[in-house]
C-alpha cells in the first residue's frame, strides 16, 4: 500500500533530505586517488550524526556501514573497504539518512581524476534518465510513465538497464511502496497523487544488463565487467508538480 504523506510530514522529510543530500555532497568530496572507501564511509557517517541525524543504512538488513561505495563494475551495495580508489575510477556513492522519524535517500557517480569518454557519457546518461522522469512527474501521470521515459532515454545510447533493483517508496521506511522500476514494465501504473514520496533511482551498465552478487552477499556487479552509473534522488508529488526532497544546499550535482 502506498502511504500518502500529509504537509507536516514532507515537510520532516525534506529536512532528513536535506541532510542526506548535504552528506552525499560532502562524501564526492571525498572522492581522490589513494583515498580508501572505509575511510569515506566514517566521514560520510560523521557528518550524518553530527547533524544530529542516523545513517539509514547502517545495520540495515545487516549492512556493515554507513553508505554504500560501489566503484567500476560494482552497481550497488558496495561495502566500504581498505580499497584505495585509483586515477580512472567511477566511485557510486549511495547514503540516507533518518531524521525526526522520517529517511531521505540519494546516491550519485563520482568520478577520480580524469576518466574515460565512455565513462564521462554514462555518467551524463544516467543523471538525465533521473531528471528527465523526474520532469514529467506530477499529479495524475502514471508511475511507470517515469519507468518507460528512463528506459527510452538509456535504451537509446544502446545501454543495460539494471531489472532486480529499482527505486521504490521513502518516509518512515527506508523501503516502501511503489517500486518505481526503470525499465518499460508494458503498462503504466498507478495514478500519482499529490503527498507520495518515492526514490527514483536509475541504474545504467554500459554492457549488458546482466548483474550477479559477490560472495559477500551484499555487492552487485555487472556480469561483463564493464561500468555501471547511479543516480538517484527522493523526490515528493505536489500539486505543482515533484520537488527533490535530497536537495542539498548548493542544488543538486
Amino acid at each position: 500500500m502506498v502511504y500518502v504523506k500529509n504537509a507536516s510530514e514532507i515537510a520532516a522529510m525534506r529536512e532528513a533530505g536535506r541532510i542526506a543530500g548535504n552528506a552525499l555532497v560532502y562524501g564526492g568530496t571525498l572522492v581522490k586517488e589513494g583515498v580508501s572507501t572505509l575511510s569515506i564511509d566514517s566521514k560520510i557517517k560523521s557528518f550524518i550524526m553530527a547533524h544530529g541525524a542516523k545513517p539509514s543504512f547502517l545495520n540495515y538488513n545487516g549492512f556493515p556501514n554507513s553508505a554504500c561505495i560501489s566503484v567500476n563494475d560494482e552497481v550497488i551495495h558496495g561495502i566500504p573497504s581498505e580499497r584505495k580508489l585509483e586515477e580512472g575510477d567511477i566511485v557510486k556513492i549511495d547514503v540516507g539518512a533518518y531524521y525526526k522519524g522520517f529517511h531521505g535517500d540519494n546516491a550519485a557517480t563520482f568520478t577520480v581524476g580524469n576518466v574515460s569518454d565512455e565513462a564521462k557519457k554514462l555518467i551524463e546518461t544516467t543523471r538525465k534518465c533521473f531528471f528527465d522522469a523526474f520532469a514529467i512527474a506530477k499529479p495524475d501521470i502514471r508511475l511507470f510513465d517515469l519507468s518507460r521515459k528512463i528506459a527510452e532515454i538509456a535504451n537509446s545510447e544502446g545501454y543495460g538497464i539494471v531489472r532486480e533493483f529499482v527505486g521504490h517508496g521513502v518516509g518512515q521506511n527506508l523501503h516502501e511502496d511503489p517500486e518505481v522500476p526503470n525499465y518499460d514494465v508494458g503498462r503504466r501504473g498507478i495514478r500519482l497523487v499529490s503527498g507520495m514520496t518515492f526514490a527514483v533511482e536509475p541504474m545504467i551498465n554500459a554492457g549488458t544488463a546482466g548483474i550477479k552478487c559477490l560472495p559477500n552477499n551484499w555487492t552487485i556487479v555487472t556480469l561483463d565487467g564493464k561500468l555501471s552509473a547511479h543516480y538517484e534522488h527522493t523526490i515528493a508529488i505536489t500539486e505543482d508538480g515533484a520537488v527533490i526532497l535530497t536537495e542539498p544546499d548548493g542544488g543538486c550535482l
